[in-house]
């Protein structure tokens, strides 16, 4: 979880810069940000045909939208590029401390080197993290005492971490890596659905807890890959994620009687929280009641899950909701999914509260 949640923020500025970079230069631009970056300036800017190593390439936009749409574009790419070793890092820092943090990151980069993916950074945060902690465990010289957290645990556990991932653990990661990847991209039809019913579950399970956080992390995982599979997974978690404030909102405006005094005032301000994809914003209601507030926010997220990948939505973004509709395709495949979820939860919320309502709510209503 803490590396979870230091990894956050680069995916959230990485993957909106992308986002923001194929608003402003098109889903072409893609094809050759690097060299609409290092060979194009604001006092040399680009045409609709560039040269892209060696061959004359199209795009759909030029001048200023291209290259603006390439230098964010670019930027996304940079913070993306630390994902992997954020998280590997900062579950090293979890498990032990500051001495943890150096090797991680050496750890999460060459799990990007070595094609490791995600998985290599959350194996290389774990050997980081416990062979840091056992190592401040040994008794050293008082001289030596000094020198041990900013010299001597980095240096050992990063020479260990990167011998592992070189010579025993690089190869079999990678492996798993790439099958899993394969895998995404091969899924078609049920399968499809199924995928995005079990990720809508575990996205309105806890409502921002471990389940949801790993939901997220495996949408988030494979955005910086750029593969059609990656994109639709992220979007059907971030469909789901928004159900259950939306939905709760709703249910205490059309039966506030079911309601507490205090959760009609959370309902107030959910709907903006689900639209932000922020799904804490259900958590006061969860919390009060969870055996019928959880199932019908579940239900309405395998629901959205479903509809989300049936129809093929894709989301470049990995957060803001509704506020970067500009990054799903199709849009109205998002807003499908998303009002078919809040249905659903909304329903079945307000009939599991009918069914013996809540003695709370009864005698503030």
């Amino acid at each position: 979880m803490t590396g979870l949640s230091y990894m956050v923020p680069f995916v959230a500025a990485g993957g909106l810069l992308l986002a923001l970079g194929f608003l402003f230069g098109g889903a072409d631009m893609a094809n050759g940000w690097q060299a609409l970056v290092t060979d194009y300036s604001p006092a040399n800017l680009p045409g609709h045909d560039v040269m892209v190593d060696g061959e004359l390439i199209s795009f759909s936009r030029s001048g200023w939208m291209l290259y603006l749409g390439a230098v964010l574009f670019a930027t996304g790419q940079m913070a993306m590029g630390f994902v992997v070793p954020a998280l590997s890092g900062y579950i090293g820092y979890g498990l032990a401390g500051r001495p943890g943090i150096a090797p991680g990151f050496v750890g999460g980069a060459i799990s990007v080197m070595v094609g490791a993916g995600f998985i290599g950074g959350l194996v290389t945060g774990l050997l980081a993290g416990v062979i840091a902690y056992w190592i401040q465990t040994w008794k050293v010289p008082r001289w030596l005492g000094s020198l041990m957290p900013v010299v001597i645990i980095p240096l050992l556990t990063s020479l260990i971490v990167g011998v592992l991932m070189y010579l025993l653990l690089g190869c079999p990661l990678g492996a798993i890596m790439e099958g899993l990847t394969s895998w995404l991209e091969s899924m078609s039809g049920s399968s499809a659905v199924l995928l995005g019913i079990i990720i809508g579950l575990m996205m309105c399970f806890d409502l921002g807890g471990p389940v949801n956080k790993a939901a997220y992390l495996f949408g988030t995982a494979g955005l910086s890959a750029g593969t059609q599979g990656a994109y639709e997974i992220m979007a059907a978690v971030m469909i789901s994620g928004m159900v259950p404030p939306i939905a709760l909102s709703l249910a205490t405006f059309l039966r506030s009687n079911l309601f507490t005094p205090a959760e009609r005032e959370n309902g107030k301000s959910a709907w903006l929280l689900g639209l932000s994809f922020v799904s804490e914003g259900a958590i006061p209601f969860a919390a009060a009641d969870p055996f019928r507030v959880i199932p019908a926010m579940m239900a309405g997220g395998a629901t959205a899950g479903a509809i989300s990948m049936a129809l093929g939505v894709q989301s470049q973004a990995p957060h803001g909701g509704v506020f970067v509709i500009f990054a799903y395709h199709p849009w109205w495949g998002m807003l499908i999914a998303l009002a078919a979820g809040v249905v659903v939860s909304t329903a079945a919320v307000i009939a599991l509260k009918q069914v013996a309502a809540s003695p709370k709510a009864a005698v503030h209503s």
